[in-house]
């Protein structure tokens, strides 16, 4: 079975087609800059260079044209016709409480995830435009729509409620949700297997950490808790998002700098986090390096993100009754040799000590915790695309 696996962002569409009886990625790529000028198309097929097609993207439909004229294409494509694709997964960011799970796509669908755009107007929007320009161009095939949210509606009420008049969530669904679902479902399904472990009876500490950065609490493999909230702002400082902080912090600044509820957002979004910070980047290689050449901003930066993390790791330790890992993972977890071992290093009073040796690595499944280590340390890639496939793979 090929599964064609489509994320769509606002101005972009990634994408990667999987022949699931052996998990093969058949081509990948990505297309950028639609709906302004400069639009082009990256494809890359098995066996093949890449290809890079220069061409105005008038919207998704135009995009996903191109992508699909190219997994056909006579030189270099993947397959020799479209009936060849099997199914569609579609990366969509919020299905609110309706979906605790993966969907084969429907009208009903559909119409949920529309009226979630209140909650996710940054998101779902151009992850529909994706839906309906496949629909539009493939017809019948099935589609399946993954919820980056589905994971965490697991998450018991003591965790999700907060603190706010109780009408706010009867009324508007003002409660936690966490994101990040696909990756943490991921991962969480590898390290059970790297673990020799039933899913059902894995207790993790799941830590995807890179530009956006969420921590999972899962027990019996399911979500008990996470880090993100109502949106992606809360949790960790992240690349340009605060994190965690006093709200009445929002209405004195907003006060202070005469703010509307937007320029408020897109400060909080967009200009905070190890950015705002460091006032160096939201790379953290970037904040690596400076701290290094002595910028001390950078390094508070560092100091404030690792230490984030430790807090949460501490907090949903609290939450379960052993653990059975502790699991890094995206850009920063999986590639950050230094970050991993800072962590580590705020951990040994919890009898948590990572390998030396072990951790000098990049972008590899690897236990690297000591031998003696109270609690198992894995690095594990995350791979979203592969995690819709299956489920794609599974639903059709």
């Amino acid at each position: 079975m090929n599964i064609l696996v489509i994320n769509c962002g606002s101005s972009s569409l990634k994408y990667q087609l999987i022949d699931m009886k052996d998990e093969k990625v058949l081509a990948k790529g990505l297309a950028e800059r639609i709906g302004i000028e400069g639009g082009r198309v990256k494809y890359e097929a098995e066996g093949h260079d890449e290809v890079v097609i220069e061409e105005t993207l008038a919207d998704h439909k135009a995009a996903l044209k191109i992508v699909l004229d190219s997994l056909k294409h006579e030189e270099y494509g993947a397959v020799k016709s479209l009936d060849e694709i099997d199914a569609v997964g579609h990366r969509v960011v919020h299905g609110g409480e309706d979906f605790a799970e993966s969907v084969v796509i429907d009208e009903k669908v559909m119409k949920v995830v529309n009226d979630n755009v209140e909650i996710a107007p940054l998101h779902n929007p151009p992850n529909i435009i994706g839906i309906e320009a496949c629909r539009e161009i493939m017809g019948d095939v099935p589609m399946v729509a993954v919820f980056d949210t589905a994971f965490h509606q697991t998450i018991p009420a003591v965790n999700y409620i907060y603190a706010l008049p109780y009408e706010y969530y009867e009324k508007y669904k003002v409660r936690r949700f966490g994101f990040h679902g696909t990756s943490h479902q991921y991962i969480t399904e590898r390290a059970a297997k790297m673990l020799g472990k039933d899913l059902d009876d894995v207790n993790l500490i799941t830590c995807h950490l890179g530009n956006g950065s969420s921590i999972s609490a899962v027990i019996g493999g399911k979500c008990y808790d996470t880090s993100m909230g109502f949106t992606p702002l809360e949790g960790l400082a992240m690349g340009t998002r605060t994190g965690d902080m006093d709200p009445a912090i929002v209405p004195f600044i907003m006060e202070k700098e005469k703010l509307t509820p937007d320029e408020m957002s897109s400060v909080m979004n967009k200009k905070s986090g190890v950015l705002g910070i460091s006032g160096v980047s939201s790379d953290f290689r970037d904040l690596e390096e400076a701290a290094e050449e002595g910028n001390d901003r950078a390094q508070l930066a560092l100091d404030i993100f690792e230490n984030r993390v430790r807090k949460y790791i501490g907090a949903y330790l609290t939450e379960m009754d052993h653990c059975d890992g502790i699991i890094f993972t995206a850009g920063v977890g999986e590639n950050s040799i230094t970050t991993r071992e800072r962590v580590a290093a705020g951990l040994k009073s919890l009898g948590i000590k990572l390998d030396a040796e072990k951790n000098d690595m990049r972008g590899k499944e690897a236990i690297v915790s000591a031998q003696d280590s109270s609690i198992p340390l894995l690095v594990i890639p995350t791979n979203e695309e592969l995690m819709i496939a299956m489920e794609t793979a599974r639903l059709v």
